[in-house]
């Protein structure tokens, strides 16, 4: 087992700062482990308590009859370094101090406490001001945002690292408006211990996660971090949204967790350097994972798109043109395959359209023809369900089928005008179909297939 798995894997978790108070920190992260049914055992600890939400309360935790692998303390900052100390008299490895008032406030010698602490009994933490975990797979939630409030997205293949909590609870909840899902969500806050660059070099070997996605507004120790993203790269992508990338962006970084946000120019070369991708706005730290976790790297800059709206199509080109990518028209030779293929009155070049008349059998077929030519690097589908041949659970098999088929990348844009479609969208999804709601926000996922490519043609 690695070192960070006490956080992802324990086998007993205390809850050191649990209340009876539903609005209270400490209750709502004692709820959400009952909730999600953590496997282990859970030890809530607070003195004034003999029993919370059905479970034995212990006043302190060297009460505990057993070992603990991992402590969530919910205290007062000048209590955690103490819990800290009880905690690992009682066999913790790993710790989760979720509780606020360190170095972001100017308190660091508290902080220095808490990781002197820390040093003397080896034992990682992940925080102070954080939210800790949220594993669905392993089951396991320390984020004191109830799920009445946050709904948790479902199990997927992304894993998101972020320094700040309140942006990783907006993360969440626009990753389960979405239908989307999560591998491991990781809130470190001021990173005490536990930083960006251990998260990345743990996530890299998690058979659980295929892209990592980490928010950052400043980093520890910048050789680690880049390194890590070096490592980490040449097993799977590594998406970065940098904070504080101007003057006064940094400084609300430093206001915020008590980091140093550094040159963004700099930083962000540095990254690109190592194999990173960057993306600028929150739409896309959350779109392009999903086109990384099921589509090939992109190793050009053609695009074929293919549609059935013609207004759609023309806004895709816009699109995919600020992005620097070529909608080249297709040579002479597809122009004449697609015009023996698709009736004489369909307007056939790059975009084609394949107008109100089109059906889930033409998209197949010319799908195929854009990908097997050897034109193209990447496939744009925009399948508007709004016509009448665009039947929804034939469309949702053989677009499918045209993903599976293709060697180049494919993403799409469509509008769920149903509950039926909107159901099909998810599922297509979930099988592998990267689908945007706009045009806009597909080609920034196609940007980030073609970043990726770039660092593996680097590596090679």
């Amino acid at each position: 087992m690695g070192e960070l798995d006490v956080f992802f894997k324990p086998r007993s978790v205390a809850v050191i700062g649990a209340s009876r108070n539903p609005e209270r920190v400490g209750h709502v992260i004692l709820k959400r482990l009952i909730e999600i049914g953590f496997p282990g055992r859970i030890y809530p600890v607070n003195p004034k308590a003999d029993e919370i939400l059905g479970l034995k309360c212990y006043p302190r935790v060297s009460d505990i009859p057993d070992d603990i692998d991992l402590a969530v303390i919910a205290l007062r900052a000048d209590l955690t370094p103490s819990a800290l100390e009880e905690a690992a008299e009682k066999g913790a490895k790993g710790a989760i101090v979720v509780s606020g008032g360190f170095s972001e406030i100017g308190n660091e010698y508290l902080e220095r406490e808490l990781l002197e602490v820390a040093k003397k009994h080896g034992v990682r933490v992940i925080g102070p001001n954080c939210l800790g975990v949220f594993d669905p797979k392993d089951r396991i939630d320390t984020l004191f945002l109830p799920e009445e409030v946050i709904p948790r997205p479902r199990p997927g293949e992304v894993s998101i690292i972020t320094q700040s909590g309140s942006l990783g609870s907006t993360l969440l909840t626009m990753i389960r408006k979405e239908g989307r899902g999560i591998s491991k969500f990781v809130s470190y806050g001021n990173r005490l211990d536990v930083d960006e660059g251990d998260l990345i070099l743990y996530l890299a070997e998690d058979d659980d996660t295929k892209v990592i996605a980490a928010y950052i507004e400043g980093v520890a120790d910048g050789r680690k971090f880049m390194d890590s993203i070096r490592k980490a790269s040449k097993r799977k992508p590594v998406v970065v949204l940098k904070g504080g990338r101007t003057s006064s962006g940094d400084r609300a970084v430093r206001s915020h967790t008590g980091s140093l946000a550094g040159r963004s120019d700099i930083f962000q070369a540095a990254v690109l350097q190592s194999g990173g991708i960057l993306v600028s706005t929150l739409n896309e730290f959350v779109d392009v994972p999903v086109a990384l976790a099921t589509q090939p790297p992109m190793f050009g800059d053609r695009v074929a798109v293919l549609t059935n709206g013609g207004g759609f199509g023309i806004l895709a080109v816009d699109a995919l043109e600020m992005r620097g990518f070529r909608v080249t028209p297709p040579s002479e030779q597809l122009m004449r395959k697609l015009r023996e293929m698709l009736p004489p009155y369909y307007p056939v070049g790059n975009p084609t359209d394949l107008t109100g008349d089109s059906t889930p059998e033409q998209f197949l077929e010319t799908g195929l023809a854009f990908v097997e030519s050897g034109e193209y690097d990447a496939l744009f589908l925009i399948p508007l369900f709004g016509v009448p041949g665009m039947v929804p659970d034939k469309t949702e098999r053989l677009l499918l089928e045209l993903v599976e088929r293709s060697n180049i990348p494919v993403v799409a844009t469509t509008v769920p005008t149903t509950s039926e479609v909107e159901e099909v969208l998810h599922r297509m999804e979930k099988r592998g179909l990267p689908i945007y709601p706009t045009p806009e926000r597909a080609a920034a996922a196609l940007y980030g297939l073609r970043q990726y490519g770039r660092s593996v043609a680097r590596s090679r």
